[in-house]
């Protein structure tokens, strides 16, 4: 076997502790997904755990996290917030935010595992992973809603999808960012 065939191994190999934490980062992203604030609006702390898991795992472990995550709730499992699940709800007008959840974690854990659990770099990525999220989100959402039920305009869609929720995101990434670095302080990978 050449060094490039065992160096592509040693990049794909799951330890047993690996498989353990995506397993743990999953049903964390489930509880959350059940806890639920109820206001006109009604906040799930789904996405809290989404940027934690990240923050925390870093990258290889929360994508895989989420993948497992959306599979689940693929599969029908009711993993999602409202105790649901089923392909409709991957594939139907909110799917495409739940499907945001890897960029959050490919963007948050690439950072975490570059530059460490420090809370510029978390803010700043979590951030970004948000608005990636909200624009992957959002697209799919127009895009689904114009099939089933017709156009529908930018600004309305950002009136249902995103505004209602910039404020308790930022509070969901600030309580993420302290959490991934006090546990930064705890945790050796």
């Amino acid at each position: 076997m050449n060094q490039n065939t065992s160096d592509k191994k040693k990049r794909f190999t799951l330890s047993t502790a690996d498989i353990a934490f995506v397993a743990l980062s999953a049903a964390i992203i489930t509880v959350c997904a059940w806890i639920s604030i109820p206001t006109v609006v009604p906040f799930t702390l789904q996405t809290f755990a989404v940027f934690a898991v990240a923050g925390i795992f870093g990258m290889k472990r929360s994508t895989l996290a989420m993948a497992v995550y959306i599979m689940l709730a693929a599969i029908g499992v009711p993993v999602l917030s409202g105790f649901k699940g089923g392909f409709d709800k991957i594939i139907g007008t909110t799917g495409g935010y739940i499907l945001g959840f890897v960029f959050i974690a490919l963007i948050v854990g690439f950072t975490s595992d570059r530059f460490g659990r420090k809370i510029v770099p978390l803010v700043l990525s979590m951030l970004l992973g948000l608005v990636i999220c909200y624009a992957f989100g959002t697209a799919w959402f127009m895009v689904v809603y114009a099939r089933t039920s017709g156009p529908v305009g930018l600004g309305t869609v950002l009136g249902w999808c995103v505004l209602p929720f910039i404020i308790p995101d930022c509070i969901k990434i600030a309580c993420a960012v302290i959490l991934s670095n006090r546990a930064g302080r705890y945790l050796k990978f």
